[in-house]
């Protein structure tokens, strides 16, 4: 790494290299607090379900996917080879995205969103991306929106029963079951469907988008009152982490300052807001020479997609940092900015494999190697970002296999949130 590179993290207390495993220690502790209910940074919300053991078949159910900006709907029929197939996809945008909207407001463009899929079915699965309680009979009471909605009387409230009431109301027949569920857990599913008849120990769904966050099937724990089931984390909101300067100065602006560290170090959504600070301070300190520095001064905000096309190919004068350097930037200044953003991604995948270690530690599973816990990941920050993937994998090569002699094994699934919605909508 360049001298002067170093410097600067030493200087603003950015780690050169994450401890993976100490990450991963102070995750377990902080999971075992929230498994017992006592105060922890994760929620470690449970789900009262296990993935079904046998495949669906000769079924339909309608498909909710709801978060972010978007909402997805559509009919899932499973034939009888209980293969998946999707129908009447529509995507619009998210309710309370656009003006703040009441509770019944809410619920009623929701049920204006699914007219096309009236009485298809009598079972809902609803993938719904925001935090909250699971109950025993599959609904979901929202602890609170974030991102872009504004509908604040919705916090508090069983989503999967106030949209069958709006559901009845706009003159569907019948409505059997809601269930609720998060995109870790669909991932999960889809995981457990994709593995076919495999004999993997255990399932883990991760997600390491715009968010990130994880869930995992957690054993039986008697004197904490925990049954076997699949166990939502809220990983993004750890705080055991060190935060240097540039991540201070982001998380003092942010929507929700002094929360989900490890998340604002993590996720898509963040990582390009962070390295816009970290810019700025590299300017501040002169690390650039000063053609480049008044081309780089002249930035108002930086996204993922630019600093990452920078990663994959930083002499593309089609995007953003690399017309900026052309033609005034050293062969210095290219290797710096090269560094100082690669730096923020090598930290990205040391959290999430710092996670995924921990979720897997956690399972008590994948002591075979004939059996290993299979993990399925979803979100283009961990597939599409320069180097993510590989170093994730290099980490759980380490820390799970090299030091606690544990077995996984990683994929992707087309429609897997889609699918693992849709096997969660048929859980009797």
């Amino acid at each position: 790494m360049n001298s002067k590179v170093q410097a600067f993290f030493l200087r603003h207390n950015f780690p050169l290299h994450t401890d993976v495993s100490s990450v991963c220690n102070a995750i377990l502790l902080d999971m075992n607090r929230g498994l017992r209910k006592e105060k922890s940074d994760q929620d470690m919300i449970r789900t009262f379900s296990l993935p079904p053991k046998n495949p669906a078949s000769n079924k339909s159910v309608i498909v909710i996917d709801a978060g972010g900006t978007n909402f997805r709907s559509c009919l899932v029929t499973f034939n009888d080879k209980g293969e998946p197939v999707i129908s009447e996809m529509e995507k619009t945008v998210m309710p309370g995205v656009k003006k703040e909207l009441s509770k019944k407001e809410f619920f009623d463009e929701f049920a204006s969103n699914l007219e096309h899929l009236k009485d298809k079915s009598t079972k809902i699965g609803f993938c719904f991306s925001y935090p909250m309680t699971i109950t025993e009979d599959g609904d979901g009471v929202l602890i609170n929106f974030s991102k872009e909605v504004k509908a604040p009387e919705v916090e508090g409230q069983p989503i999967g029963k106030c949209l069958k009431e709006a559901l009845l109301a706009h003159g569907w027949k019948n409505i059997e079951r809601v269930t609720m569920l998060n995109d870790t857990v669909a991932a999960l599913l889809a995981g457990k469907a994709c593995a076919k008849d495999y004999p993997y120990s255990s399932y883990i769904g991760f997600i390491l988008g715009t968010g990130m966050n994880a869930a995992y099937i957690q054993p039986e724990i008697a004197e904490a009152g925990v049954k076997k089931q699949i166990i939502v984390c809220e990983s993004g909101k750890t705080c055991s982490v060190i935060m240097s300067d540039f991540d201070k100065n982001y998380d003092a602006i942010s929507q929700k300052p002094g929360t989900a560290f490890i998340e604002k170090q993590c996720a898509g959504g963040y990582l390009g807001p962070v390295a816009f600070q970290m810019l700025k301070l590299a300017l501040s300190d002169g690390l650039f020479s000063d053609a480049f520095a008044k081309k780089l001064a002249g930035l108002k905000e930086l996204s993922l997609i630019e600093f990452d096309a920078f990663l994959h190919d930083p002499y593309n004068k089609e995007k953003l940092l690399a017309s900026l350097a052309c033609g005034c930037a050293s062969e210095e200044d290219y290797t710096i900015l090269y560094e100082l953003l690669d730096a923020l991604l090598e930290r990205s995948a040391h959290a999430a494999a710092a996670i995924l270690s921990a979720a897997v530690i956690q399972s008590g599973e994948g002591k075979n190697p004939c059996k290993p816990v299979l993990i399925l990941a979803d979100g283009s920050t961990f597939w599409k970002s320069s180097r993510i993937y590989e170093r994730v994998f290099a980490c759980l090569e380490e820390e799970l296999t090299v030091k606690a002699g544990l077995y996984w094994k990683i994929i992707s699934c087309d429609n897997d949130i889609t699918i693992g919605t849709a096997i969660a909508g048929l859980i009797e």
